[in-house]
């Protein structure tokens, strides 16, 4: 899976904060100064991250092949009930 804006709590919307709760640090639009310096910092560091992750392959067809084969020979097992309970109990509390 690639990580896009909408999948990646860095890259998504921003979520709704109770209220009287502090804003989170946005250090892209950090106020001059010590903000500003922090924010040219974060973006140093995460823009390579993000470059690397926009240059991989969405799926990687080698260990797809790989495990496929895996699975043919019998040296892995596929449990569906326990693929979609895990499934059922990843997305049960989302709405």
């Amino acid at each position: 899976m690639r990580v896009t804006a909408s999948n990646h709590p860095l890259g998504g919307p921003a979520e709704s904060q109770p209220a009287g709760a502090p804003a989170p640090l946005d250090p892209v639009a950090a106020p001059a100064g010590a903000g500003a310096a922090a924010a040219a910092l974060v973006s140093d560091l995460i823009q390579p991250a993000q470059q690397a992750l926009a240059e991989l392959p969405e799926i990687d067809q080698a260990k797809v092949a790989a495990l496929r084969e895996a699975l043919a020979r019998g040296e892995i097992s596929f449990d569906a009930g326990r693929l979609a309970a895990l499934i059922q109990r990843y997305h049960g509390g989302r709405g």
